[in-house]
């Protein structure tokens, strides 16, 4: 008889920084309970389907597969965001971008566009927070798009879109009152996606030419065409593309352009405001 106490000593076996969590993680899933329930019933026996079940997703956690993918949900911004390997799992150093927009001042009825939204994971959060926004969000993995479509339909999320895109292809002539991507951006030769979650994640959502830096280049160029006057682009970006993001929005002549860090004090995104009366189109 396995009870929860020693199936949770099974976090031994997980060779990661997070073993404990993990394993609290996959037994939860495995015997559908919240983690309060390990601590309140630790004597409580499992099944012997669910120690069976437990003990599969125990090996393939030790074989590297990220949790996220192995119990199918990330939770961001306190949202259970469904996730596949279609598309990026939600990382918590992007709600440091969402804690620092919540701060800013926009229109009470925005539309924002959400540039390569994956599992449509900022689109929602933001979708939650400010219901009167108009939000599309577009993604040129059809699959990643199909994600995100069952994400807001899950959260009852109705202010969100989602369709296929290759950057603004689809949108020729909208123009927005805030865009913010969080697109590819690690230098294909970076030695980080041979280690962790990433080696089970897509490449084209993680690797872009030029040092990591063409699809931020392409997007900040591209999007002039597509921000309403004093509008707003949020870019994120690698821990040490900061500066390099900041001149290419200025030289592009984006304004009151600046960065903020994530939660370890890295300098994870970079905005700008584009002010159309200054420029003619």
């Amino acid at each position: 008889m396995l009870t929860i106490k020693a199936a949770l000593s099974e976090a031994s076996a997980i060779a990661s920084d997070s073993a404990r969590l993990d394993a609290e993680l996959l037994l939860c899933h495995a015997i559908g309970k919240q983690r309060t329930y390990l601590y309140t019933w630790p004597e409580a026996a499992l099944s012997d389907q669910q120690a069976s079940y437990f003990n599969e997703l125990i090996e393939r956690r030790k074989l590297g597969e990220p949790i996220a993918h192995i119990i199918g949900q990330r939770e961001f911004w306190s949202l259970p965001i469904k996730v596949n390997a279609s598309t990026l799992i939600p990382r918590p150093a992007t709600e440091a971008l969402i804690e620092w927009l919540l701060t800013q001042s926009f229109p009470s009825n925005c539309e924002l566009l959400d540039l390569g939204a994956g599992t449509g994971a900022i689109a929602l959060a933001l979708g939650y927070e400010k219901p009167a926004w108009q939000i599309t969000g577009l993604d040129i993995s059809p699959a990643a798009v199909a994600l995100a479509q069952e994400n807001a339909l899950n959260l009852q999320i109705k202010n969100c879109t989602f369709q296929v895109s290759n950057w603004f292809s689809a949108i020729q002539h909208r123009r927005y009152d805030l865009i913010i991507s969080n697109p590819p951006y690690i230098d294909a030769k970076d030695p980080h996606l041979l280690q962790g979650d990433v080696r089970f994640e897509p490449l084209s959502a993680l690797v872009a030419e030029e040092n990591g830096l063409a699809d931020l280049r392409c997007i900040i160029n591209d999007s002039i065409e597509h921000l309403n006057n004093e509008a707003t682009l949020i870019l994120e970006h690698g821990y040490n593309q900061a500066g390099e993001v900041r001149n290419m929005l200025l030289a592009t002549g984006f304004s009151d352009v600046g960065s903020g860090m994530d939660l370890d004090g890295h300098e994870r995104f970079s905005f700008g405001r584009w002010r159309a009366n200054t420029h003619e189109r």
